[in-house]
């Protein structure tokens, strides 16, 4: 169980490190598009991880622990809104000609922001819980 975790919290360190190299201001937008893409995949890839492996396991313990259930039901709801918030941001600028503009850099700001405090609290919450089973 420990390794399924590892993976996820390398995932996370992945994810962030390619969402702070696009604002690096001296990539040229085909490099930013280009990580951008990078970017999404990972997330889904994570995303699916966690659906496939994680999830499945804190549910048939949450079925037992109401305190756990509560924090399981939470953290998909949250996901969900944050899942759609960031497809939209990668559906609007991922593309090869969407403009790297002052628009752009206030989305990805707040998209960076979203993720990362939901990686953060994932890690704290959901993983700690995950290693106790």
């Amino acid at each position: 169980m420990a390794r399924l975790i590892d993976e996820l919290k390398r995932d996370h360190v992945e994810i962030e490190a390619m969402l702070n190299r696009v604002k690096d201001t001296t990539i040229t937008n085909k490099e930013a598009h280009r990580i951008l893409v990078a970017a999404q995949n990972t997330l889904l890839a994570h995303l699916r991880k966690e659906d496939a492996q994680l999830y499945p396991v804190l549910n048939r313990a949450a079925q037992t622990d109401q305190a756990l259930k509560r924090t399981v039901d939470f953290y998909a709801k949250d996901m969900e809104e944050i899942s759609s918030n960031a497809i939209a941001f990668f559906k609007k600028y991922a593309a090869d000609d969407a403009p790297i503009d002052i628009e752009f850099a206030r989305a990805l700001g707040r998209l960076f922001a979203t993720i990362s405090r939901r990686l953060r609290s994932e890690e704290n919450t959901l993983y700690a819980a995950f290693d106790k089973l």
